[in-house]
């Protein structure tokens, strides 16, 4: 499934992902990803920069499902696919790498990048959205600053 412009923009302002992985013995394991963004045309990188029992999980299990919304808006996406790790052997390591740490600089390395090649896409939307269909994205935003904040 390829990426769309949407999904695009959703992952350019979100500020974090979720990615959901299980162990070989099928436990469950969701951490949370600030380095992430998308390649070619249905990929989703992530840097893993502490990321041991994703990295393990991944190695058992390809299955996983990544998560991000625009925090403000309160609409993202929840993505499944198959992920692989890629480490710097991988020809394509060095490209992922300029993708991924033009967001680090240096300050957070990392040895290997987890690639999901995206299968299925589902909407994430605030509960607000559906019960008061009337809501429009600006008030979302304006009552999400005034819940947190910002």
């Amino acid at each position: 499934m390829e990426l769309t412009t949407e999904l695009k923009e959703y992952i350019n302002r979100s500020v974090l992902c979720w990615l959901a992985t299980a162990s070989i013995e099928n436990v469950p394991n969701v951490s949370p990803k600030e380095i992430f963004n998308y390649y070619g045309t249905d990929k989703i990188i992530v840097a893993n920069i502490a990321s041991p029992q994703t990295v393990r999980n991944i190695k058992h299990n390809a299955n996983v499902c990544i998560s991000f919304i625009d925090i403000l808006v309160q609409k993202g996406f929840q993505v499944k696919g198959k992920a692989k790790i890629i480490g710097k052997i991988d020809s394509r390591f060095s490209e992922m790498e300029k993708i991924l740490t033009t967001m680090t600089g240096v300050n957070f390395p990392f040895s290997t990048i987890t690639e999901i090649t995206i299968e299925r896409v589902k909407p994430i939307i605030a509960p607000k959205y559906i019960l008061y269909p009337e809501t429009t994205e600006a008030e979302q935003i304006e009552n999400a600053r005034k819940t947190y904040g910002v």
